[in-house]
């Protein structure tokens, strides 16, 4: 397997309008394995992941992806390269039933068949089937989420907050099915639970007010002392 990075993020600036949210941030994200990014809110995780996939135009710098230019594509070319995103907010139809859900995601590959991998990863999905997405819990969603952007095969999986207010016991069994992700596919996670981003990522970058603060492998970014500064609210 080539060392060479799957993902590369050059200098990378992007703004709101004329208010700028990333000032040149660079990181790599190997071809298994994950990546997080940390930081407090505003810090620009999120703008960094929707430029990543295509839903925020990037102002300069450069983003390859399997050793092609992406800077400039769209986000269905994206995501058709290999690139699945889970986004922060509602990431599942409400009104359709979970089976539902998962259809329409399958309907990317044309590969039915990875519906039921979906379900042995996620277990508690396949007792809800027939029941609307709205009414699931908090963390059945993002499992739901989770699940519909595996089902077009990505090669890189963009994570943001995947266990935002999801219950304390539902926390490790994500965490626990993105650390056997992180052995076939590269994941880029945004999370504030530091402890499960250590769990699933060897490394770290951590943001701040646009711009890469600190880096390095994740549990000495864990343990450094500068590390409170940037996550302080």
């Amino acid at each position: 397997m080539s060392d060479r990075p799957l993902l590369e993020v050059r200098e990378l600036c992007a703004s709101y309008d004329r208010s700028q949210v990333l000032f040149g941030v660079t990181l790599t994200a190997p071809p298994r394995g994950a990546v997080a990014v940390l930081g407090r809110n505003g810090a620009g995780k999120t703008t960094l992941l929707k430029t990543l996939i295509g839903e925020m135009r990037v102002g300069s710098g450069a983003i390859v992806f399997a050793g092609r230019d992406a800077t400039r594509l769209p986000t269905e070319r994206r995501v058709r390269l290999g690139v699945g995103y889970v986004p922060q907010e509602q990431g599942v139809f409400g009104r359709l039933s979970v089976r539902e859900n998962l259809e329409v995601g399958a309907s990317a590959s044309g590969d039915r068949r990875a519906i039921d991998w979906v379900l042995s990863m996620f277990p508690k999905l396949g007792q809800r089937l027939r029941q609307p997405a709205a009414t699931l819990s908090g963390g059945e969603r993002k499992m739901l989420a989770i699940g519909r952007a595996l089902l077009s095969r990505p090669k890189l999986l963009l994570l943001d907050e995947p266990t935002e207010g999801v219950w304390i016991g539902v926390i490790e069994e994500i965490a626990e099915r993105l650390r056997a992700l992180v052995k076939e596919m590269s994941i880029v996670l945004v999370e504030q639970h530091l402890e499960l981003a250590v769990s699933v990522a060897d490394y770290a970058y951590v943001l701040d007010r646009g711009r890469v603060a600190l880096e390095g492998n994740s549990r000495s970014v864990r343990d450094d002392p500068r590390l409170l500064q940037y996550l302080a609210p």
